[in-house]
């Protein structure tokens, strides 16, 4: 934006420069062959009385003198055709002056200056030229003075102009890194209403719009915290007849599925608390050995073959453990949900230069047409969040989610995360 203004500001300088010193330097040029034209011209009136004496010595003398003052050859041509001063043809101006006419004819190097003076015998002509360097002396440096101070004022302008855009986009850079503040989840940000009206008017509309995000934030989370409460009364129910089963084991098996929803209802208070906090982080090892360990018996219970290829702990990734774990979990649970029973899976973790590389790929009929990470869309019944689920969690920890082929057949999804610097508790 600076360089704009200052490119618009040189521009229109430029233009007004132009139209005020071009013709300046042509008015200077005018004036100064006019002024070398009056002193010629001054000079050889100064002949006139001297020719109307009649004596001839004295009109030598005094075409002699002001040759020398001049620097100028003068001629003076009588009308009996003798020729006084520095010898000259009679050219065609020599002769319409003869008539009678005081002119000046324009040469290829100068001016000819002829002056006509009537006596009773007849015409005297005095003739005198005006050197073409004469008719410019000091044109060339009047010019150079004028280009200097357009280039002086040129300049004055644009650091002018520099300076009340540095103004301007130090405004407009406040609002842009206010805007990225509040994108990267600090939403107590607010930008500093100062600068231009126009400034002023866009700093207060984010300022309403971080606000509004604010408040909409606030209300999200009340909402999920309202409804996991809401969760928790049949969950505690549910876990109090799970411990009437009169089978013990069946009792167990049931109260672990009970703790991992009240697990995951807890993880999705504490989400939706610290959401516009910045991600946590955990080690994604410890996390998929767990999750892993928990869909075992699942993987038994319908006879599939679940491999699991972990990673030398602790691998430090910016995702919170319950992201983490919500996002495994949608990754396994698509490989329930869309594969038949006895489909062969794997799920592997693996370090990478910046984070962390999650697979899970199946022996499955694969992906069919379409987008599978669009959010709400699904081909088998259900909510069509998970693969968005991932995809979030992946780019939200500064990675990606790629979905392709497994070989020879099957679905391979692939979630890359970002390195987290030391590990937390979420």
């Amino acid at each position: 934006m600076r360089r704009r203004l200052a490119l618009l500001v040189a521009a229109a300088m430029a233009l007004v420069l132009t139209a005020f010193l071009l013709p300046l330097a042509l008015l200077i040029q005018t004036v100064a062959a006019e002024r070398a034209v009056g002193a010629a011209t001054t000079e050889a009136q100064a002949l006139v009385p001297v020719i109307a004496t009649g004596d001839r010595q004295a009109l030598e003398l005094g075409v002699q003198e002001a040759a020398a003052r001049s620097g100028q050859p003068f001629t003076v041509f009588l009308p009996d055709g003798a020729v006084v001063g520095t010898p000259a043809p009679r050219t065609n101006g020599v002769r319409l002056a003869a008539l009678g006419n005081s002119i000046t004819v324009a040469r290829d190097d100068g001016r000819e200056i002829l002056i006509a003076v009537g006596l009773a015998h007849g015409t005297t002509v005095i003739r005198t030229v005006v050197p073409s360097a004469e008719l410019r002396h000091g044109v060339p440096q009047a010019w150079l003075i004028l280009a200097l101070l357009g280039i002086v004022l040129l300049g004055a302008g644009i650091a002018v102009a520099d300076r009340l855009a540095r103004t301007i986009v130090r405004e407009i850079t406040g609002l842009a890194g206010v805007s990225h503040r509040l994108a990267d989840g600090a939403l107590e940000a607010r930008a500093d209403v100062t600068g231009p009206p126009e400034v002023r008017a866009v700093a207060g509309a984010l300022n309403h719009l971080a606000e509004r995000i604010q408040h909409l934030v606030r209300a999200e989370r009340e909402a999920v915290a309202d409804l996991s409460h809401r969760l928790r009364t049949p969950l505690t129910a549910l876990r109090l007849e799970a411990e009437a089963l009169a089978d013990p084991q069946e009792a167990q098996r049931v109260g672990e599925q009970v703790a991992a929803v009240n697990r995951a209802v807890t993880d999705l208070i504490e989400g939706a608390r610290r959401r516009g906090s910045g991600p946590g982080s955990c080690d994604a090892a410890e996390v998929v050995a767990e999750r892993a360990a928990f869909w075992h018996a699942l993987a038994e219970d319908e006879q599939r073959v679940m491999t699991v290829v972990p990673s030398a702990g602790p691998l430090p990734v910016a995702v919170g453990r319950g992201d983490l774990s919500a996002c495994l979990d949608a990754l396994l649970g698509n490989v329930f949900s869309h594969t038949p029973p006895g489909t062969a899976f794997t799920v592997r973790l693996a370090a990478r230069p910046g984070g962390a590389v999650l697979t899970v790929a199946d022996e499955g009929p694969g992906f069919g047409g379409g987008d599978p990470t669009r959010r709400g869309a699904s081909g088998a019944g259900s909510s069509g969040l998970g693969l968005d689920i991932v995809r979030q969690t992946a780019r939200t920890s500064g990675g990606r989610l790629t979905i392709g082929d497994a070989m020879p057949h099957g679905a391979l999804v692939t979630v890359e995360l970002g390195a987290a610097a030391t590990l937390g508790a979420r």
